[in-house]
């Protein structure tokens, strides 16, 4: 089965993020990121997690602001990544 990835966020990338990508490490794939250093986050890396997890509300609300959802209803784009994170998380 695969292995969740999960990408912690909070604003530096220094404790909080860092912490938790060091905590989880062994059970999950983990990654972290701030959104206020001098490399924030990208949408590369929101696309490469299965889960993103932030620290605090408004850092969920700032990346729905830098991040919109833009995608279509069954938009082709859409459905390859919607497929890419499903496959190995349910077997049918």
């Amino acid at each position: 089965m695969k292995v969740l990835k999960v990408l912690f966020i909070c604003n530096q990338n220094l404790n909080r993020s860092k912490t938790a990508e060091e905590i989880f490490g062994d059970d999950y794939e983990t990654r972290s990121a701030g959104l206020f250093n001098e490399k924030p986050v990208t949408r590369e890396q929101l696309l490469w997690a299965d889960v993103v997890v932030s620290m605090e509300d408004f850092q969920r609300k700032e990346l729905s602001e830098r991040f919109p959802d833009v995608c279509i209803y069954y938009q082709p784009e859409l459905v390859r990544i919607l497929r890419s994170k499903m496959a190995g998380l349910l077997k049918p």
